[in-house]
């Protein structure tokens, strides 16, 4: 079992930033790949970034390449996603989830472990 807390949420201006956080516990961090989806009132659940075990590879939606970086701290048992150049778009609950795979996948079904989430509003 893993449990996850996600923290860093709020309402930011379109351009501005946030870092959010999900910190892990239970079983041993770095066995899961590690992803941020983010859902939208009406839509559905969307991929938005991986991270491998080690941290040694990333992948991103297209619609948030350049603008988010996610990163793990393993010691900490934590990881993050730092968005910059934040749009209106941008505007939904995020999620972080674990995912025993190798795979860096993009699927939500596919992540055995959900947080409870944090939300984010980009107003203009």
């Amino acid at each position: 079992q893993v449990h996850l807390v996600e923290s860093g949420g709020g309402l930011v201006q379109a351009g501005g930033s946030l870092r959010l956080s999900c910190a892990a516990s239970g079983h041993t961090f770095n066995w899961y790949a590690m992803g941020w989806f983010r859902q939208a009132p009406g839509k559905d659940r969307e991929f938005v970034a991986v991270i491998s075990r080690s941290g040694d590879n990333t992948h991103y939606a297209d619609s948030v390449k350049g603008r988010f970086t996610i990163s793990r701290d393993n010691a900490k048992n934590t990881v993050h996603l730092q968005m910059n150049s934040l749009k209106l778009e941008d505007t939904a609950a995020y999620f972080c989830a674990a995912d025993h795979s190798l795979v860096l996948r993009t699927s939500a079904p596919e992540y055995e472990y959900w947080g409870q989430g944090t939300q984010v509003t980009v107003s203009s």
